[in-house]
């Protein structure tokens, strides 16, 4: 069904369709990327395919030529630049609804573990870093540590976090009720936007969050304040014990989206609004 013609150019429902459908992808791309250091990488791309497209349609042989040489390593370059957020996308995909009721995971016990634990270091001031491991491998993190495989008790992972253990600089990483690993190596947060009060703890627990679905209990060595960090940002920070058991909770079941995980009191990168 034709809706219009301009000269020799017609454009159909179809066309119509295809449009709103393409408008649709890089809206969804820009929404999951924004506020990355990839935005600024994929703005310019896309502007790259609009001017593709309008020198094709004009007809300059010589940069349709171009601009086609190097569409030809754009898939590659694509998965390259954009390897952790294309990460992020497969996994809200996989968090859908249905998805959620076949794998939903009920870790009351190791929930009331870590509570008591946090608290506990929390009070000695003890600085920690706990790793949840969610769907997302952490193998490589995992191997910067020294394995422990062991279940996560309270009373185990305060004596990890001892100042005078061996194993007490790192992260350990906590998978189903497992510790996996202590004294871990994290990636440190590159976002340049960042709270420039944040010590290395808080800006690892970005940096692991940013590349991975886990989420990340801080413990300050020098206020024994408690923060948990998820996808990028601090869920809360300076939280009681049922905030971090009730957030936890959320995380471990996925009784919500992603979406409903968002910061309470700070805003983005730890900042206060």
């Amino acid at each position: 069904m034709e809706l219009f013609r301009i000269g020799f150019i017609s454009f159909t429902l179809i066309d119509l369709l295809d449009i709103s459908l393409v408008t649709y992808v890089f809206y969804q791309l820009y929404r999951i990327m924004r506020g990355t250091r990839a935005s600024q990488m994929f703005i310019g791309l896309f502007l790259i395919f609009i001017v593709s497209f309008l020198v094709n349609a004009i007809g300059f042989k010589g940069m349709t030529w171009l601009l086609n040489s190097i569409a030809q390593v754009w898939v590659i370059a694509f998965v390259i630049l954009f390897q952790p957020e294309l990460r992020r996308l497969l996994i809200q995909l996989g968090q859908g609804r249905l998805i959620r009721r076949i794998f939903k995971l009920k870790a009351t016990k190791i929930i009331d573990e870590i509570c008591r634990a946090v608290v506990d270091l929390s009070q000695r001031k003890y600085g920690a870093l706990i790793v949840i491991q969610r769907d997302m491998g952490l193998r490589a993190i995992m191997e910067s540590g020294i394995k422990i495989q062991s279940e996560a008790t309270a009373e185990l992972i305060v004596s990890i976090f001892f100042p005078r253990t061996p194993l007490h600089d790192g992260a350990i990483v906590i998978s189903g009720n497992i510790i996996e690993a202590a004294r871990c190596i994290l990636p440190l947060t590159q976002n340049p936007n960042i709270d420039p009060g944040l010590g290395t703890r808080h800006r690892a627990a970005l940096g692991i969050t940013e590349e991975s679905d886990a989420a990340v209990i801080i413990v300050s060595e020098e206020t024994g304040q408690i923060s948990l960090a998820y996808h990028g940002e601090f869920i809360e920070r300076g939280m009681t014990e049922a905030e971090l058991s009730h957030h936890l909770e959320q995380i471990f079941e996925r009784v919500r989206g992603v979406d409903q995980l968002k910061p309470e009191g700070y805003g983005r990168l730890g900042r206060r609004r």
